[in-house]
C-alpha cells in the first residue's frame, strides 16, 4: 500500500504531466497542500521532496515551488563528426549558418548564446602522454559554454586543447574573439594543413561536483556523462583532446552501427 506522501506526489506528477499544471506555475504552499489533501505539512514536504529530486519541479527560497519548465533536449548521435568533415571545406557563408549545438539540439543560431574563452597552458603529464608530446608543451586551453536564449543553464561544459605550435601558422586561431568560428573545430584545423581522420570518444558517469550541479542547473541526483573526445589525423598524430561534461537530465546519446550483410 502506497504511504501518504507517495499519494500526494503521484497526483501532482499526474497534474504536471497532463498538463493541468502549466510550466512555470507556481504550486500552492505546504500549508495549503496540506489542507487540500488533509495531511500534514511534513508529509506534503516529503511529496515535493520526491518531485523535486525527479526534475518536475523547482523549490526557490523565498519564493516558492514551481513546476519546472522542460529545458531542451540534445541528442548527440555518432553521425555528426562525419557532419563536421563534410562541412569543413565549405565557404564561411555556409558553415556559418549552423553548428553542432544546433545539430543536436534542433535551433537555430539566433536561439543561442555562446561563450568561448582561450588561454595558453603548460601540458600536464596526462595530456602531454596522450598529444605525445614532452610536458610542459605549450597548449591552447578552450573553454566553451552555449545555452538557449531562454534557459540559463548551457547545454554542457567543454574545455578543449590544441598544441599551440601546430595551429600557431594561422593566429586567427589563437584568438578567441573569432569565436564562434563557423565549421567548428575541423574547419580550424582545415585552415593548418590538418585532416581529421578518426575521433574516439569515451563516456563515463558520476555524480556532479557542486559546481558542476549548480553550472548545469541539475535536479538533486542527477548524474553527469562525462565525454573525453580525442582526435586523430591522416597520420594517427593526436590533435585535439575535448572533455564535455553532460547533464544527464537534458542530454541522449544515440548511437547507430550499420552491420555488414551476410
Amino acid at each position: 500500500m502506497p504511504k501518504a506522501y507517495e499519494v500526494i506526489a503521484d497526483d501532482i506528477r499526474r497534474s504536471i504531466r497532463d498538463g493541468g499544471r502549466e510550466p512555470g506555475e507556481r504550486l500552492p504552499s505546504e500549508t495549503d497542500l496540506a489542507r487540500h489533501y488533509r495531511r500534514s505539512v511534513p508529509t506534503v514536504q516529503n511529496a515535493l521532496r520526491v518531485l523535486n529530486e525527479e526534475g518536475l519541479i523547482d523549490k526557490r527560497h523565498g519564493s516558492g515551488t514551481f513546476v519546472r519548465c522542460p529545458r531542451t533536449r540534445a541528442v548527440r548521435d555518432n553521425g555528426r563528426h562525419r557532419w563536421e568533415k563534410r562541412r569543413a571545406r565549405e565557404p564561411e557563408a555556409e558553415r556559418a549558418q549552423t553548428g553542432a549545438t544546433e545539430h543536436d539540439t534542433g535551433l537555430e543560431l539566433r536561439d543561442l548564446v555562446f561563450y568561448a574563452a582561450y588561454r595558453e597552458i603548460e601540458a600536464p603529464q596526462d595530456l602531454a602522454d596522450a598529444f605525445g608530446v614532452p610536458a610542459g608543451t605549450a597548449l591552447l586551453e578552450r573553454t566553451y559554454r552555449t545555452r538557449h536564449t531562454a534557459e540559463t543553464a548551457p547545454f554542457s561544459l567543454v574545455t578543449s586543447y590544441l598544441v599551440r605550435d601546430l595551429i600557431a601558422a594561422n593566429p586567427a586561431l589563437l584568438d578567441d574573439g573569432n569565436e564562434p568560428w563557423p565549421g567548428g573545430t575541423q574547419n580550424q584545423l582545415y585552415t593548418v594543413g590538418i585532416e581529421v581522420d578518426r575521433v574516439e570518444e569515451r563516456f563515463t558517469a558520476r555524480p556532479p561536483t557542486p559546481e558542476e550541479a549548480e553550472e548545469l542547473e541539475l535536479p538533486p541526483g542527477t548524474s553527469v556523462i562525462l565525454l573525453r573526445k580525442t582526435s586523430y589525423d591522416t597520420a594517427g598524430r593526436v590533435v585535439d583532446i575535448t572533455h564535455v561534461t553532460l547533464p544527464g537530465d537534458r542530454t541522449e546519446l544515440l548511437f547507430t552501427t550499420s552491420l555488414e550483410r551476410w
